[in-house]
């Protein structure tokens, strides 16, 4: 079914996205799993291309474009090559958002032109070893004292957590008052009892730095308060659909990946004298699966619409996200099975993409947490 969200532009950048991966991504992407990190080099050379900030205004350097067919774009090349270590989502997809929403006029004349320049690179850290999916347990807490606050915590599981120059860490300025004592405050790179922990060890994204971090009586000056305090779960709610939304796009373009070198291989792989894709189970096997991504993209596209438009709800957003994340395990699993012992092999890319398919209905809110989102939009 043909797309019919993206114009002439889109089709322009999609052009500049794809050479990018193709010329400065795909031939090194291998080593960079074997290094578990991707070198801060690529962010340079991806800034200098306008890859990183044509959301930002024009003024700090950016492209001056909110249009998150531009962020869909860039998700879907770096699925299409296999890219999966490649933290640029999270910069210009979480990140960028809460900055341009909720940075005052100083943090975004200090912090926006290198973000877009690809000098400064971004995270953002919620998840505690004791407190995951659910925000309001963080045991973070940030203390007003004179001019500073005392950061003292830890957090896991956080992507781009070694590359990372400025982090947005959601913690607890007041402690007592429950979701309303959670605030967001940016620590950068350097400050003294800021520490980053093990480049923790995955079963896929294995080029995604993903780290421990630690704060120690972290003093962090108080213009680094990103909004106003009490407001970061508020702040975390209102984006946590753009995010979801974000990981929708990959799977489905995950999917689409997929299916198209399986379908390539059982058009070539021969099995009792005959290309095993003339058999009538994978004839009915790849329809399905085949329908099932068009289906999805269709949600997706029309996802990053009501988006554009501000209108894209929390319900809508946790629908798409389990069901595009749970289509896309589905699909690297039978994907897989159609490849035979191959597909068990490392070098074949389906391996890959099955191990990198695992964590989508994890993070961002499980599929669980999601489907209680659906139901209670629906009053139960």
């Amino acid at each position: 079914m043909e797309r019919t969200i993206f114009e002439a532009e889109h089709d322009d950048f999609r052009a500049t996205v794809r050479a990018f991966c193709e010329k400065e991504i795909a031939p090194y992407h291998a080593q960079w799993e074997a290094d578990s990190i991707v070198p801060r080099e690529l962010w340079l050379k991806a800034g200098e291309l306008g890859l990183l900030g044509f959301m930002m205004p024009e003024e700090y350097g950016g492209g001056g474009v909110r249009d998150f067919r531009y962020n869909a774009i860039l998700q879907e090349e770096l699925t299409r090559v296999g890219a999966s270590g490649v933290g640029f989502a999270l910069h210009t997809d979480l990140v960028s958002t809460y900055l341009l929403s909720y940075a005052s006029d100083e943090q975004k004349a200090r912090w926006l032109p290198q973000f877009c320049s690809g000098e400064l690179i971004t995270a953002i850290a919620m998840s505690e070893p004791v407190a995951g999916s659910d925000l309001q347990g963080i045991k973070t807490t940030a203390k007003l004292d004179g001019d500073h606050y005392v950061l003292n915590g830890s957090k896991t599981f956080i992507s781009n957590g070694i590359l990372a120059d400025l982090v947005l860490v959601a913690c607890k300025t007041d402690p007592d008052a429950g979701a309303m004592g959670v605030s967001l405050i940016a620590v950068e790179r350097g400050m003294e009892g800021f520490e980053r922990g093990r480049n923790l060890d995955k079963i896929g994204l294995k080029a995604q730095d993903t780290a421990e971090l630690f704060f120690d009586n972290v003093r962090v000056p108080r213009e680094n308060l990103l909004g106003q305090e009490g407001h970061g779960f508020i702040y975390l709610m209102e984006k946590l659909p753009q995010e979801r939304l974000t990981i929708s796009v990959v799977a489905a373009a995950a999917c689409r990946s997929m299916l198209d070198m399986t379908l390539d291989y059982v058009k070539n792989r021969d099995a009792f004298g005959r290309p095993i894709g003339t058999f009538q189970n994978t004839r009915f096997l790849m329809a399905e699966l085949e329908t099932e991504q068009q289906i999805a993209q269709v949600f997706v596209d029309r996802s990053i619409e009501l988006l554009n438009a501000g209108k894209l709800t929390v319900e809508d957003a946790a629908m798409g996200k389990w069901w595009t994340t749970e289509l896309q395990t589905k699909t690297a699993d039978r994907c897989l099975q159609l490849h035979g012992g191959y597909g068990y092999m490392s070098e074949y890319p389906i391996s890959k993409a099955f191990l990198d398919s695992r964590i989508q209905t994890i993070y961002g809110g499980t599929t669980e947490i999601m489907k209680e989102i659906v139901g209670r939009g629906l009053g139960l």
